[in-house]
C-alpha cells in the first residue's frame, strides 16, 4: 500500500506548542519533509527537534520550495519536491512536512499538497497553533471578541487595502515592505502591537506604530485593534 502525506504544523516557533499528535506523528514515521535545501538548517526542524529529539535520527527530505514571483521556477520547484514526496509514498512510507504554524494558513504544504492529490495519493492535514493565535496570547490581547470579526490579509500583497473594516485585523508577511505597512496602520488610527519571531529566542515585541522598525523581519506578525 501506498504511504500517506501528513502537513503538520508545528506553531509559530515555542516547542511546548507542537500538539501530541504532531510529537507523535514525528516519532512513528521515518521519513520527514522539510521545505528548504538543508533540511537541519529550516525553522520548522529546529522548533520541532527541541519538542522531539529523535527527529534527528530520522530520514530528512530537503525539498526546495523557494520564495519567489517568478512563477515558471516556482512551479518547477514544487513539482520535484513532489516527485520526491511521491517517490517515498510509492515504498509505502508515510510523508510528514513540517511547516510553521497551521497547515492550512499560507502554507507551503499546500503547494505539495494539491500535488499529490491530484496524482491520487492520500493527505492529511494536522492542525498547528497559528502564528496570529500565539501572538496574541504572547501579548494578552483578544483577537475577537462577542461578534467582532477577524480580518487575517497577507499585507506584502495588499499595500492598497484600507483597514477601514471592523473589527480586529491580522497583517501577516509585513518584513518587506514594512515602511508602506506602517504607513497603512498610521492611517487607519488602531491601536497596533508587532511580535516579531514569536515563541523564538531572537522574539521582540513592539507596541505602537513608531516603535516597529522597518527592517523587521519575515516572521513579523501585527494586530491592529479598533
Amino acid at each position: 500500500m501506498a504511504g500517506i502525506l501528513y502537513g503538520v504544523g508545528v506553531g509559530p516557533g515555542d516547542p511546548e506548542l507542537l500538539t501530541l499528535k504532531a510529537v507523535r506523528l514525528i516519532r512513528e514515521n521515518e521519513v520527514i519533509a522539510l521545505p528548504g535545501e538543508n533540511a537541519r538548517e529550516t525553522i520548522a526542524y529546529q522548533i520541532a527537534v527541541q519538542a522531539v529529539p529523535e527527529l534527528a535520527q530520522k530520514q530528512l527530505l530537503s525539498l526546495d520550495m523557494p520564495m519567489t514571483h517568478d512563477r515558471v521556477h516556482r512551479d518547477r520547484c514544487h513539482d520535484l519536491a513532489a516527485d520526491a514526496v511521491e517517490e517515498q509514498l510509492k515504498k509505502g512510507e508515510n510523508v510528514i512536512f513540517l511547516t510553521l504554524g497551521d497547515p492550512s494558513v499560507y502554507s507551503t504544504y499546500l503547494y505539495i499538497e494539491k500535488r499529490i492529490a491530484a496524482r491520487g495519493y492520500q493527505t492529511e492535514m494536522v492542525s498547528g497553533i497559528p502564528s496570529f493565535c500565539a501572538a496574541a496570547a504572547r501579548v494578552g490581547i483578544p483577537l475577537a471578541e462577542w461578534n467582532e470579526p477577524i480580518h487575517v490579509i497577507p499585507a506584502v500583497h495588499r499595500l492598497d487595502q484600507e483597514l477601514d473594516a471592523p473589527g480586529s485585523y491580522v497583517l501577516m508577511k509585513s518584513g518587506k515592505r514594512m515602511d508602506q505597512v506602517k504607513e497603512i496602520l498610521r492611517n487607519s488610527g488602531r491601536q497596533v502591537v508587532m511580535v516579531e519571531n514569536c515563541g523564538m529566542p531572537q522574539e521582540r515585541i513592539y507596541r505602537g506604530v513608531e516603535e516597529i522598525p522597518d527592517d523587521a523581519g519575515y516572521y513579523s506578525l501585527i494586530i491592529a485593534k479598533e
